[in-house]
């Protein structure tokens, strides 16, 4: 069974969001935060930077403003779309 993909388009029609799960530090077993992402390449999102994960008492592995690398992870509650790790956005060294 696939995973339901959930798309929402911005307020200026150019940039299309996805629901993806980023985990928690430091709370005993795994725990997954759901926030809508801008996706910028094909498994690739942008977490938004208007989020403040410590409002909620929250530590994400991934802050907000990162770009990320999604995979599909099975859980308890089904197939998630999860944050695995930083994308290489080629930088350069200075």
């Amino acid at each position: 069974m696939r995973a339901a993909k959930s798309f929402i388009w911005g307020e200026k029609g150019s940039s299309m969001t996805e629901r993806i799960y980023i985990p928690l530090l430091d709370e005993g077993t795994n725990v997954w935060r759901p926030v809508e992402a801008q996706k910028v390449g094909p498994d690739t999102y942008l977490i938004p930077t208007g989020l403040d994960p410590k409002a909620n008492g929250e530590e994400w592995e991934f802050p907000p403003g990162s770009t990320v690398v999604c995979q599909p992870r099975k859980t308890a509650d089904g197939t998630i779309l999860a944050a695995v790790r930083l994308a290489d956005r080629g930088r350069k060294a200075i």
